[in-house]
């Protein structure tokens, strides 16, 4: 028998040599991992209060062995009464992870200009390397705000596409009116502006909504990105949606999704989700004051804040983070050690319940000898 070298297979350099997006690891990891089974996690921004308790009742009357609806009819036309979009402008994904990939499939090829902030939510850049764009990220400030007059002058070169956060994963900051105003004047008619707006039911009703704000820029191509996962506590369902200024864009980025992208327990759990907005509201009421009470927590001990107006904190460690994310973790706490260039002395962390924060700010105290 003839013995045949086997040849190894090449992938396209875009993807060779792509970063690894950082996830936080699963409860059942962090178990293996530390050896206990009382784990805290707080390292992937999932609502710690759980969900409506609409959702498992709507979840009954789920069969299983049939297909979703691949179109997700009633979950767009849901979406479209709540926010006034025609509901052939909404594109439901399974995340808005998927949506990102969508426009960058869609949009992008090889040498296109993709521009974003640092540091940033990993996808924005990942997705657009893989479609073999150059991604240029414009630093936020020293106080970690949104550096607009950089931005203007980067949007001014004409990108293919812009991906804004806001509020910003993982600082927690949020644009403000005027801040939003000025990119979008700046803004080209080549460009297409996404608006990643994950964490939009979170912040302080004195920041702008943006997708109000894009409503009235009639001139503009844009996409504004939402989620279940977060303030809803949709996380484990994996359903997002994206609202675009017309149409086509809402048609192309369906073009490159794969059938059936959204299960149907998740367009069933969203549709439901939605319908009990008080029950949101109160999760996100409970998640600021949480938030409030541990960051003076953190500040008291010496740790760096930054402001939030999202359910998490980014903390500035001034050392290594990966070193304490792994102490925690030996104390059974999962949370994210950022791994992005010029920024791997913060940590990501999630407001969880009560218990969970209190034991949080006292081993990270113990990791960093402040306690």
């Amino acid at each position: 028998m003839h013995s045949v070298q086997k040849k190894a297979l090449r992938p396209r350099q875009e993807v060779a040599t792509l970063p690894l997006y950082n996830a936080g690891i699963s409860i059942a990891a962090a178990r293996l991992a530390s050896g206990r089974q009382d784990i805290a996690a707080l390292a992937s921004n999932e609502n710690p209060h759980g969900t409506s308790p609409a959702v498992p009742t709507a979840l009954g009357s789920l069969v299983p062995s049939r297909y979703s609806d691949s179109a997700c009819t009633a979950l767009r036309r849901a979406l479209s009464a709540k926010l006034g979009a025609d509901s052939d402008r909404i594109v439901c994904g399974n995340g808005s992870e998927e949506l990102i990939a969508a426009l960058c499939r869609a949009y992008l090829g090889k040498g296109d200009a993709v521009l974003t902030i640092a540091p940033c939510f990993g996808l924005h850049e990942i997705e657009a390397m893989a479609a073999g764009a150059q991604v240029t990220k414009v630093p936020m400030t020293a106080a970690f705000d949104y550096d607009v007059d950089a931005l203007v002058r980067e949007l001014a070169r004409g990108p293919k596409i812009v991906f804004i956060s806001s509020p910003s994963n993982p600082v927690g900051k949020a644009l403000s009116r005027p801040q939003l105003d000025g990119l979008l004047d700046a803004v080209q008619p080549e460009t297409l502006f996404v608006l990643d707006e994950a964490y939009f039911e979170l912040i302080d009703p004195d920041y702008p909504d943006g997708l109000g704000v894009l409503a009235d820029r009639a001139g503009l191509s844009w996409v504004v990105l939402r989620t279940f996962s977060k303030a809803y506590g949709l996380a484990g369902l994996r359903v997002g949606y994206g609202i675009t200024s017309d149409d086509g864009i809402a048609r192309s980025m369906r073009t490159t999704l794969t059938p059936f992208n959204v299960n149907a327990a998740a367009q069933v759990a969203a549709i439901a989700a939605l319908g009990d907005e008080g029950w949101m509201r109160g999760a996100v009421a409970q998640i600021r004051r949480d938030r409030t009470l541990l960051a003076d927590r953190l500040r008291v001990m010496g740790v760096g804040v930054i402001p939030s107006q999202t359910n998490f904190l980014f903390l500035d460690l001034a050392t290594e983070a990966a070193s304490v994310a792994d102490a925690l973790l030996r104390k059974g706490i999962i949370v994210k050690p950022w791994r992005e260039a010029g920024y791997t002395n913060f940590l990501r962390v999630s407001i969880g319940t009560a218990g969970d924060n209190e034991r949080f700010a006292r081993e990270l105290g113990h990791a960093l000898g402040l306690a």
